[in-house]
């Protein structure tokens, strides 16, 4: 990997301002919060590029993304139940498409 993860930080703290996270009154600072997922991925990265070919890499990101959109909509649909509105999938899951929001 040629980025550091300092830049990556950087770049993950503007993909996020497209779609921002509500961080609320959670007892740790965003970006230290950023720092330390971005470094456990990016040692995951180095860990698996060294055992694994290309193909399965990539199914690997794909599956990890899948997980987490996955469990990203179902706790936003879970909160947009408790605050009792309607659940719309397809409106959840769309920042998560290439299309984007509709």
């Amino acid at each position: 990997m040629q980025v550091s993860t300092e830049t990556l930080v950087d770049m993950l703290r503007e993909v996020e301002a497209d779609d921002p996270i509500d961080y609320a009154d959670l007892p740790f600072g965003e970006q230290e919060l950023r720092r330390l997922v971005m470094s456990s991925l990016v040692e995951r990265h180095h860990l698996v590029e060294t055992d694994m070919s290309v193909s399965d890499i990539h199914a690997l990101y794909l599956l990890s993304t899948a997980k987490l959109v996955l469990e990203n909509t179902v706790l936003h649909a879970r909160l947009l139940l408790l605050q009792g509105q309607q659940v719309d999938v397809q409106s959840l899951l769309a920042p998560f498409t290439l299309k984007g929001k509709s």
